[in-house]
């Protein structure tokens, strides 16, 4: 059963244009830093928010250099997520254009 009601992720409004024609997809990561402030991806994969509230973190921290996006990311089983071994979870892989909606 997929439980899709609830994943977010947040991304520099920089990947705006690539995401809404690519999807959420780790190899076109370039045009801004990660939200954490890397440079390069930190996983081969797509990191999701689970929830409002940690979504909410996530503009808080937010390390790119301006202004953010919030992406809704539908028909995604979570039990396909993996921790990062810091409590957050991503997709490995990328996400299709069709499975997200910018907030």
């Amino acid at each position: 059963m997929l439980d899709t009601s609830n994943l977010f992720h947040v991304s520099s409004v920089l990947n705006r244009q690539s995401i809404a024609q690519h999807g959420l997809d780790w190899t076109r990561m370039g045009a801004a830093r990660g939200i954490a402030g890397s440079r390069r991806p930190e996983v081969e994969g797509i990191f999701v928010c689970r929830g409002e509230e940690e979504a909410g973190f996530f503009l808080q921290i937010n390390n790119t250099g301006g202004p953010v996006d919030i992406w809704s990311v539908d028909g995604i089983d979570e039990g396909l997520l993996l921790d990062n071994g810091n409590g957050f979870v991503y997709l490995p892989g990328s996400i299709p254009a069709a499975r997200v909606r910018l907030v």
